[in-house]
């Protein structure tokens, strides 16, 4: 066009469209690729050996700039800045309180990967700061907080991609379209188990906090416990109050592969039992303390068209089984094994028969495909679509888990309304279903 908006030569209308059409299609493709070329702002909370694991896959992807890190422990946050700087150039901004973070920083992806009584609180406030989140696994401590980071993701219109990565795991992959195709026959029972070794356990010593630790925030809602060894770094998932132990850990990825492969999306009724017949009663004074989650543990999950399993000790080794994790499918062709390391297997009920097997394709050295689950969340985020690993499944995986954990407590059964989160008939059941804050520490609302 010339400056009074005529053509330099005349076209027919067919002509016009066709040219124009193909500059607004150009137009659009140059715009996709700015948009994936484009480096998202990126910043980690919770900065030790798994948050860097993910961060690992961020940085490999090339589409992310790394701009802050969070951690209550300097010395975590040292070591992990330190490591980004040497892999991507980047020189993220140190916090040590994440909403310092989110309002200095502005990032547009967060990870987080703290122990799980935080997950809710920092998800929550990362969505509200407009940013899409990469949360590990389990959603919640509790299961109303595991609701409102569903209603806030709602709210917000922004993506959240919960860790689970065995959803996308090439062998978990092709075992449930195994399964899901009725390569096992009509399947009326599951069973899921983690099994290790161990013994008694005897309390460790409490100590100050080391130096550059806040201690008071790491804590955060939960009690404020004396620091101890054995919760930082790493043995927190055994400590009740910021976690659920072996079920809430390891269970949920089982749960939510027996949830990926069956219609159902809740059970009606749960039972769990267990304890510390090894490792001891626990102990808490001002002096020493030990663990507190059961080293064995059994729960039922009562489906409408079938019953699932969980059970796992911290004792005793795998046994005469092959493996010490894992999940079966009972059906009437055949049981399906799908495992860990050592991929899937169907054992036909004709003994004569060929097992059939595919071997596990992972990540090593730790065994996991966080590069593919961090793959489908880029592109969800490009594209607008929900992520494999969306926050509202990964909740009903995750209740799953905590729902088990009720029950060992109040020591019943327990009747689940999964439409509407109620246990049935037992107020004091009911009311576990969250848990107090400390003070200042708000319990996050759901409507």
């Amino acid at each position: 066009m010339n400056p009074k908006g005529t053509l330099h030569s005349p076209l027919s209308r067919r002509g016009f469209i066709h040219k124009t059409s193909a500059v607004a299609a150009f137009g659009a493709i140059s715009l996709l690729g700015a948009e994936s070329s484009r480096k998202f702002r990126v910043a980690l909370i919770g900065s030790g050996w798994w948050g860097m694991n993910i961060l690992r896959e961020a940085m490999a992807g090339g589409q992310c700039k790394v701009v802050a890190m969070c951690d209550p422990s300097l010395q975590t946050l040292e070591v992990a800045t330190s490591q980004v700087m040497d892999a991507s150039g980047d020189q993220p901004k140190k916090y040590q309180d994440f909403r310092e973070l989110l309002e200095q920083a502005k990032p547009e992806i967060v990870i987080i990967a703290t122990p799980d009584h935080w997950h809710a609180l920092i998800t929550i406030a990362c969505l509200r700061a407009g940013a899409h989140v990469f949360v590990e696994k389990p959603t919640g401590h509790t299961i109303v907080e595991s609701r409102a980071m569903v209603e806030t993701a709602k709210a917000t219109g922004k993506l959240v991609q919960v860790g689970l990565h065995r959803r996308i795991g090439p062998h978990h992959v092709s075992g449930m379209k195994f399964l899901k195709s009725g390569g096992a026959g009509d399947i009326g029972m599951v069973r899921m188990f983690v099994h290790s070794r161990g013994g008694k356990e005897r309390p460790s010593p409490n100590s100050e906090p080391p130096e550059g630790m806040n201690w008071d925030l790491y804590c955060g809602p939960a009690p404020l416990r004396p620091f101890n060894g054995k919760i930082h770094p790493g043995g927190w998932r055994n400590f009740l109050d910021f976690a659920n132990g072996t079920l809430g850990d390891w269970g949920v990825h089982w749960m939510d592969q027996v949830l990926r492969w069956t219609d159902e999306k809740h059970p009606k009724r749960i039972y769990s039992t267990g304890g510390r017949p090894v490792q001891g009663k626990p102990i808490l004074t001002a002096a020493e303390q030990t663990s507190d989650a059961p080293d064995s543990q059994v729960a039922v999950y009562e489906f409408e068209s079938f019953t699932a399993t969980w059970e796992h000790r911290k004792f005793g080794g795998t046994g005469p089984e092959k493996t010490g994790v894992g999940c079966y499918f009972f059906g009437t062709k055949g049981t399906f094994h799908m495992g860990w390391r050592d991929g899937w297997t169907f054992y036909p009920h004709d003994e004569k028969a060929t097992p059939i097997h595919e071997d596990a394709q992972l990540q090593e050295p730790d065994g996991h495909n966080l590069k593919l689950l961090w793959k489908d969340f880029m592109d969800s985020i490009r594209e607008g679509k929900n992520p494999i690993a969306d926050v509202e499944s990964a909740h009903r995986s995750t209740s799953l888990t905590l729902l088990g954990m009720l029950s060992l407590k109040v020591g019943r059964s327990i009747r689940w309304d999964g439409e509407k989160e109620r246990i049935l008939d037992d107020p004091e059941a009911q009311s576990l279903l969250r848990r107090p804050y400390r003070a200042p520490w708000v319990y996050p609302a759901v409507s």
